[in-house]
């Protein structure tokens, strides 16, 4: 079994999901991939898992439902441990499985969930208390991403037919290794698709940056700051920018079809930029439905996901949460020195770059707006 390999496939898939969510409008989008993989992954695991594993092996190109555990297992022991104390970003993922009591359980589940997912095990009363049920799982969630998700299993999605529900939250503060100076932050014109404009405000910096220039866009990484004992991960945000303004949808496409997209296309220098900004926001966005998954071969999965990011001068704040539901050359003149503008429509992750665990997506259209 070749786990970081597996990984790496994820990864591709984490993009061909961005496609079928971003695409779908021209609004600000966030998701997390890591969410929902933990939680499809748990479902797949869980007592019902035999009705389930099939479509999920298959959206995840998975070989064997061992195979996504050791994913599972590796991301947590790496990427979900908090290293926050020591300066590193504070990232915390928890996992829970609220069951209908009443259900016929092997008592092997209770151990894999406890002490593998290292998750919430709750026998509940479905069947005459779901509402108090409903609240619960929403306190849950809520806790778990510091306030940031609320009411994320809307009135009426649990009810007395309800037999089980998987649970993920995810919750990720990061300072940037080289903050923004306010004093620099100026309002700046932001351009639509629709020909219009906003103003909002701009970051900006004079040091050197990560960015490079492919053909028809650029990527920029700003790396997060990270504790002096932590050395088996690195977090980073990226800003794929589309030369067009127009040019989101086109690069949303090439990155969901073109395998190890993300990896091939990661600045590795820092090189001094003749413009450079980049636009504050705070959007929160969750799925109006799981249609989408009926695309991706997951027609028996009913699934809400919620997910918000504020990014400022100090750095990024995330959260997410996910609920399953049952029933370069020598010799050469200098380059010319490119810019980084991000003053239209683009796409943006949060990942951490060792494992190449995709921690969030998203695109931003209108920064003015917060959903």
């Amino acid at each position: 079994m070749d786990v970081k390999k597996a990984m790496k496939i994820q990864n591709d898939v984490a993009m061909i999901l961005s496609r079928h969510i971003l695409s779908s409008a021209s609004d600000n989008i966030i998701f997390s991939p890591a969410s929902i993989n933990s939680a499809i992954t748990m479902h797949a695991s869980g007592p019902k898992g035999d009705l389930v594993a099939g479509e999920v092996l298959s959206y995840l190109r998975s070989s064997s439902l061992e195979e996504l555990k050791s994913v599972f297992q590796e991301i947590s022991s790496i990427v979900f441990t908090d290293h926050s104390a020591t300066g590193s970003p504070k990232i915390t993922a928890a996992n829970g499985l609220w069951i209908e009591k009443s259900l016929p359980v092997h008592p092997k589940f209770k151990h894999i969930f406890e002490n593998f997912f290292k998750a919430i095990y709750a026998p509940v009363d479905f069947r005459s208390k779901a509402e108090q049920v409903r609240k619960e799982v929403n306190e849950w969630v809520e806790q778990h991403t510091n306030n940031l998700i609320k009411n994320l299993l809307p009135p009426g999605s649990v009810t007395k037919d309800t037999d089980e529900i998987y649970g993920n939250a995810l919750y990720f503060k990061g300072a940037w290794k080289k903050p923004f100076d306010k004093y620099n932050t100026r309002d700046r014109e932001f351009h639509l698709v629709n020909g219009a404009s906003v103003s909002v405000p701009f970051m900006t910096s004079y040091d050197d940056q990560y960015v490079r220039a492919y053909d028809s866009f650029k990527v920029l990484k700003l790396p997060y700051r990270q504790g002096h004992d932590d050395t088996n991960r690195m977090f980073s945000m990226y800003f794929y920018l589309p030369d067009k303004k127009d040019g989101l949808d086109t690069l949303v496409e090439r990155m969901a079809t073109t395998p190890g997209f993300v990896d091939s296309h990661i600045p590795s220098f820092r090189d001094k930029l003749a413009a450079f900004r980049i636009p504050k926001f705070k959007i929160e966005f969750g799925f109006p439905d799981s249609s989408f998954l009926d695309q991706l071969g997951l027609h028996s999965i009913l699934m809400y996901h919620k997910a918000c990011v504020e990014i400022d001068e100090e750095g990024a704040e995330a959260a997410a949460a996910t609920e399953m539901l049952t029933g370069c050359a020598l010799n050469m003149e200098p380059p010319k020195r490119i810019d980084f503008v991000a003053d239209h429509p683009f796409l943006f992750l949060i990942r951490e770059d060792k494992t190449g665990t995709i921690l969030f997506v998203g695109q931003i259209f209108d920064p003015s707006k917060s959903s």
